[in-house]
């Protein structure tokens, strides 16, 4: 699986969306491999991160995760609400980045 970010997952879960999307991942027990994308607000079209985001959702915002079999989930409250419903099996190692 992979997380889209912007510059990471730092920064208090409350205020910052990725670091609350990779937090909700990592409390799940999943391990992500986190991407940044880099950009914020009205910048994201200059960065070329943000463009594989635009590619996958239709618009530049971040977070948005990738699962193995290709499903994308858009938006930190999506994403936390995924991972509160999959637990990882156990065999993942849970490691924010």
């Amino acid at each position: 699986m992979r997380l889209y970010v912007c510059y990471g997952t730092f920064g208090p879960a409350e205020r910052h969306a990725c670091a609350r999307a990779c937090h909700a991942l990592a409390e799940a027990g999943h391990a992500p491999e986190v991407v940044r994308t880099y950009g914020c607000y009205g910048t994201d079209r200059f960065f070329k991160g943000r463009h594989e985001v635009r590619r996958l959702t239709g618009n530049f915002k971040v977070p948005t995760m990738v699962l193995d079999d290709g499903t994308v989930i858009d938006d930190s409250k999506n994403i936390a609400a995924w991972a509160a419903a999959n637990p990882a099996s156990g065999r993942e190692l849970a490691v924010p980045r």
